[in-house]
């Protein structure tokens, strides 16, 4: 019979004021097979697990049970711990007596008593725990960066500098992300193309660094260090190798749109380029728009062009390429302003988002960096800012706090009184979120040095009076209702998700939180990693952060990338599904459930008549051990390592027969 080893930890009074370790320990002592038994203020501590070590080696102890907080805090500590004083990390098991009974529980008695009724049956599980190996794998020196932002472009640049090749993806024509569209950052009023451009330049000339702009992920397979991903450069109809960046075809072009890049609020050409700092310096032709694809004329284009660049023939290509890890910086999306139609947004000019007002302040925007009213082309007297548009509100936007809303709207107020002196500004806001360095000075100057008049309550109804806006709200701190009038309404919208993330998240095979952000692995031990092992996220993807956190986590995400690359093989965890043959009928549900796209179809030979049929493999560099398939297998061919049937029921058989007793 194996020799079990129980070490129950007080965890300071977290378990202690509510489980008496004590007894527990004592009691534990009786159980068949444990022959050493003891509690410890932390067992997670250098003392604690030295602890451990040494009653293996005194006891000759060859299974252990540590009865503590959750697994997903500790257990690699105490695998680690175990395997230091020479036993398989997986005859190591944890009982949680922290978050699944004193957390829960307030009667001492009946906690002390569910402790060790955890610790029966964690004893009789580990008794019959198989030494496990991990599992070993080649690493493809290359990394996959998708999204062009500030976030990927840091992540692509950190990477890069480590001596790895990086593909950039790019959804867009080209890198720089929102960030392009700003003139100047919060709390510094630096430049923000001053910023970003030279890091887009050093993108486009590193010589690790690979740009696939206006390319999208289409396919991704594998697993950490053997990702297989299929890229889809879309067709430019225009030569990237040939195209000198001249911008003739540009000028010459007849035809106009609505700019996305200018937030709607002014016009590109049917050939484009985003913006004047884009790298590549390439255009790229609106096939929606242009002449010579919707009605089969026009072609000044190309007959203009100096340089032949110009190709209508241009087809999608599709570029497969093997990738050791993934960084996903996709960035986010900005609120539909139109569902508060109490607001008027979408109804009158006037009243636009801060991100058509970013791009109207913007010295390279539609307007040249002329703060206009929209409905008349004249400068603005008096503006309104409406905060948390979309943010903080169950009702119709969400419930969470988008973060940069009330310092990008404090810069706007500044830069606002800097372009027209005389303007008088006025924000209605919930309360301010100044959170970063400088941030609470920032808003304080914007109130005390420029003006700025804030009105702490909600916006009830905007609505045109004599060729004005009249904002009418309620002034929580005075407790009465006020009316405003603006010529100029801008609206502070949240961030939200990118309407295509979930489609991206099913390609990755990584999560979406309730509201679509991508989902990290743990907000506090692994906030940069994602639950499908080698993938890591950066910038507003997850969550709406501000440019030096979104920068921050790029880096964190890329030196993630970067320690897996660094080594020749992996080793990853080997709790992983396993297809018993003789017992697998073929039926493949356990193919269905999988939401790692683990199964995979084998063709063997049968026992008894010699005839070919197809079973369910398990690709084990793609299992991420989450026993979906053995709940699934109707015929019981499939163990999960580690959590297999027959520890599972001698589990229960435990608990069973400590509740009789």
């Amino acid at each position: 019979m194996p020799r079990v080893g129980v070490f129950v930890c007080w965890c300071g009074v977290n378990i202690a004021k509510t489980v008496d370790v004590e007894q527990v320990a004592q009691k534990a002592s009786t159980l068949p097979g444990v022959v050493y038994s003891t509690s410890y203020r932390y067992m997670c501590s250098d003392p604690g697990q030295e602890l451990i070590r040494n009653a293996i080696s005194e006891h000759k102890l060859d299974r252990v049970v540590v009865a503590s907080c959750s697994p997903a805090m500790h257990e690699t500590t105490f695998q680690r711990a175990v395997s230091e004083a020479g036993l398989n990390p997986y005859f190591m098991e944890m009982a949680n007596i922290r978050e699944q009974d004193s957390w829960v529980h307030e009667d001492r008695e009946l906690a002390t008593e569910k402790a060790f009724e955890l610790i029966a049956a964690a004893v009789e599980r580990v008794k019959r725990a198989q030494p496990l190996e991990p599992l070993e794998f080649s690493v493809e020196k290359k990394a996959l960066v998708i999204g062009g932002g500030i976030a990927g472009i840091q992540a692509a640049l950190d990477i890069a500098e480590a001596g790895f090749q990086v593909y950039l993806v790019e959804k867009s024509p080209s890198i720089g992300g929102r960030m392009a569209q700003f003139d100047k950052t919060f709390p510094t009023l630096d430049c923000a193309m001053c910023i970003l451009s030279p890091k887009m330049v050093d993108c486009y000339r590193h010589p690790n660094i690979k740009i696939l702009s206006y390319s999208e992920v289409e396919e991704v397979k594998g697993f950490v260090g053997n990702f297989e991903v299929t890229i889809k450069k879309k067709a430019r109809s225009v030569n990237e190798d040939l195209c000198t960046g001249c911008g003739l075809c540009i000028e010459r072009c007849p035809t106009k749109a609505t700019s996305e890049f200018d937030e709607g609020i002014g016009e590109r050409k049917a050939i484009y380029i985003p913006f004047p700092q884009a790298v590549p310096l390439v255009p790229v032709i609106d096939r929606e728009v242009c002449l010579w694809f919707t009605k089969g004329r026009c072609g000044l284009c190309q007959r203009v062009c100096p340089a032949k660049a110009i190709d209508y023939s241009q087809q999608d290509t599709y570029i497969k390429e093997k990738f050791g890890t993934i960084i996903v910086a996709t960035g986010a999306d900005i609120f539909d302003a139109s569902v508060y139609g109490e607001y008027g947004y979408g109804q009158h000019p006037d009243i636009i988002t801060s991100a058509q007002l970013e791009r109207m302040i913007n010295s390279s925007g539609p307007t040249k960096g002329e703060i206009i009213r929209p409905s008349n082309g004249k400068h603005p007297e008096s503006v309104v800012f409406i905060q948390c548009v979309g943010s903080r509100d169950e009702q119709k936007g969400y419930p969470y706090c988008s973060r940069v809303c009330c310092m990008y709207t404090a810069k706007h107020a500044l830069l606002l009184k800097e372009h027209l002196p005389n303007v008088k500004t006025y924000i209605f806001y919930i309360d301010i979120r100044a959170f970063g360095k400088g941030y609470e000075e920032f808003v304080r100057r914007v109130q005390d040095e420029f003006g700025a008049i804030y009105i702490r309550g909600r916006v009830g109804r905007i609505y045109p009076e004599n060729g004005k806006l009249i904002v009418q709200g309620t002034d929580t701190l005075l407790g009465q209702q006020v009316k405003v009038e603006a010529d100029l309404v801008v609206l502070a919208a949240a961030l939200v998700p990118r309407k295509d993330v979930k489609d991206l998240a099913r390609k990755l095979n990584i999560s979406t939180d309730e509201y679509g952000w991508l989902m990290e692995a743990h907000p506090k031990l692994r906030p940069v990693e994602t639950m499908t092992k080698g993938i890591f996220l950066a910038g507003t993807c997850q969550f709406p952060k501000d440019i030096p956190d979104s920068v921050a986590q790029a880096s964190a995400a890329a030196s993630k990338a970067i320690a897996i690359m660094q080594q020749e093989s992996l080793f990853s965890e080997p709790v992983v599904a396993r297809v018993n043959k003789n017992k697998c009928v073929g039926c493949f549900s356990c193919k269905e459930v999988c939401p790692y796209s683990a199964i995979e179809e084998e063709t063997v030979l049968e026992q008894t008549s010699g005839l070919e049929k197809k079973i369910a493999k398990v690709n084990p560099g793609l299992c991420q051990g989450c026993g979906n398939c053995a709940s699934a297998c109707r015929s019981q061919a499939i163990d999960l390592l580690g959590f297999t049937s027959e520890q599972l029921i001698a589990q229960l058989e435990g608990l069973a027969k400590v509740e009789r007793e």
